[in-house]
């Protein structure tokens, strides 16, 4: 009796002086899973197009251009029997609709996928099991119009701000170096595959077409060497920096990835301030939704995300009933998924740190963002647009009767697609810059000679984007600076961004830019 008493008093003792009530406080709650958001990839599919020279055409395909193969089936049903297992004490083993909400592209092969990876997520038991020589039951996925998805076909569009950012990015160093050491490379790709317009922006199909055909034993033909591929792939790379990097990243973001991640904030903040279902949010799409993602939280690896490659978002609610999310990205299938770390936060990041840190990336009105400050909305203005017919020794303007300007650069690569010279040199495409340094000045050619053309490019504001187009406050000038053909006309159109660094009219000679750029018309 005398100890049970002492007994007593060390516990008042205790609680006389942490100034705590030791006898009514509560058991610890330990760290525990409260919601996951996962964002995947297709699996291996067949190419989306082919070249003019491909031997092996659409009917090679069993299901033709762009579909799930069945390797990429069964990458995706392995992919989610590894779900199942890293969350067989989150999610009940049997399907249960108001726990799982699944949203995909409207492409075959992510509708697909989705549902090759829910086969392996949830396989059927017990009143399931509709037949019992079937391992498989239905689960339902959900998808809008192509057209209509604002979440996760990316790039997003129409974004007259995001073209023009697209446009700015094709004046950097960076882009402008590459234009120039690989303009030999495209050429000969070009040449090889029959393609008439490819660019840095382009080239990424050819890779792709080659590298769907040689997973699936295809043999490719002599000139995609190892080394040209391991160049192609390099370009493909490039081409996810230049829609989503190398310039003004963060503004990109909001235009694109931030989209994304503003409906996951949602959803992690919703989850953390109820206790309402689902527990699993699955996005079925692309690579270009994975990069346009992770870019925006710059966590991008640099490479393209692998087929039914996942990044994975899990909220948990510590143990002092705060909540933080981690992240992982699941791009190869022998291994554990590796833990993305937000910057500026540790990798456990707890979810207001999470939401600040995003906040910068996340549009506040996405359609504004994406405007113009002046725009075709707000003059109302339309100007003719023109083909150029360009031969080595002539310029002609040929008009073509249409109302819209902003198609002027389709028509213009239309019209010069078949020289590679030129298309090459202007790095045209979609109203490509040229680069600066095929700019020449009029004190270096201040007369013409022969029959050489001259194209004078006059500036006089900069700020554009392809829809600008239609807009007077971006006007360049083509003319000639000799005497212009029988039938033959001087106009003025709308063609594109500030691309001169000298406040003179510079002045481009066809015979310089064949000279500049080492290559026969």
């Amino acid at each position: 009796m005398a100890g049970r008493q002492f007994g007593w008093s060390r516990v008042a003792l205790l609680q006389l002086f942490l100034g705590v009530n030791l006898m009514v406080m509560p058991p610890t709650q330990a760290r525990r899973l409260r919601f996951v958001t996962l964002l995947y990839r297709h699996g291996d599919r067949s190419p989306v197009k082919t070249y003019p020279k491909d031997p092996y055409q659409e009917d090679e395909w069993p299901q033709g251009f762009g579909q799930l193969t069945k390797e990429g089936m069964l990458q995706h049903w392995e992919l989610g029997q590894a779900l199942r297992q890293r969350y067989h004490d989150f999610l009940n083993t049997s399907y249960h609709r108001q726990e799982v909400y699944v949203r995909s592209t409207d492409f075959d092969r992510t509708l697909m996928s989705a549902e090759a990876n829910l086969a392996g997520l949830f396989p059927p038991d017990g009143m399931q099991r509709f037949n019992p020589n079937i391992s498989w039951q239905p689960i339902p996925v959900h998808t809008v119009p192509i057209a209509e998805d604002r979440l996760l076909k990316f790039p997003l569009g129409p974004c007259p701000r995001f073209e023009q950012l697209q446009n700015e990015t094709r004046r950097t160093p960076e882009y402008q170096n590459e234009s120039i050491q690989n303009a030999q490379f495209l050429d000969m790709v070009a040449n090889e595959t029959g393609l008439t317009d490819l660019t840095l922006e382009t080239v990424w199909n050819v890779y792709d077409t080659l590298f769907c055909e040689q997973t699936h034993g295809l043999v490719l033909p002599p000139w995609a060497s190892p080394q040209t591929m391991q160049r192609l792939s390099r370009l493909k790379d490039f081409s996810f920096r230049f829609l989503f990097g190398i310039y003004e990243q963060a503004e990109k973001a909001r235009l694109q990835g931030g989209v994304l991640l503003a409906q996951i904030r949602k959803n992690l903040t919703l989850m953390a301030t109820t206790s309402q279902l689902p527990k699993l949010l699955v996005y079925s799409a692309h690579d270009t939704t994975l990069v346009a993602l992770q870019m925006a939280l710059d966590v991008y690896n640099g490479e393209q995300a692998p087929y039914a490659s996942c990044h994975i978002f899990e909220l948990y609610q510590e143990d002092t009933g705060n909540f933080s999310v981690e992240m992982y990205f699941r791009n190869e299938s022998n291994k554990a998924p590796w833990p993305l770390t937000l910057p500026g936060c540790p990798h456990r990041c707890p979810l207001q740190d999470f939401l600040r840190l995003t906040e910068p990336v996340v549009p506040k009105d996405w359609q504004q963002e994406c405007r113009l400050a002046s725009s075709p909305a707000d003059t109302g203005e339309l100007l003719p647009a023109s083909m150029l017919a360009v031969s080595q020794n002539s310029l002609q303007f040929i008009s073509t009767g249409l109302e819209r300007a902003d198609a002027l650069p389709a028509i213009l690569l239309q019209g010069w697609q078949s020289f590679s010279w030129l298309r090459r040199c202007m790095v045209w495409g979609e109203a490509h810059p040229i680069p600066r340094q095929l700019i020449f000045h009029p004190e270096r050619y201040s007369s013409p000679s022969g029959n050489a053309p001259l194209l004078i490019l006059r500036e006089n504001k900069s700020n554009w984007g392809r829809t600008v187009l239609s807009s007077h406050h971006q006007v360049f000038q083509l003319t000639r600076w000799y005497k212009p053909p029988l039938g033959a006309s001087l106009s003025t159109y709308t063609l594109g961004p500030s691309l001169l660094t000298s406040t003179r009219t510079p002045v481009l000679s066809v015979t310089a830019l064949l000279d500049q750029c080492h290559l026969k018309a």
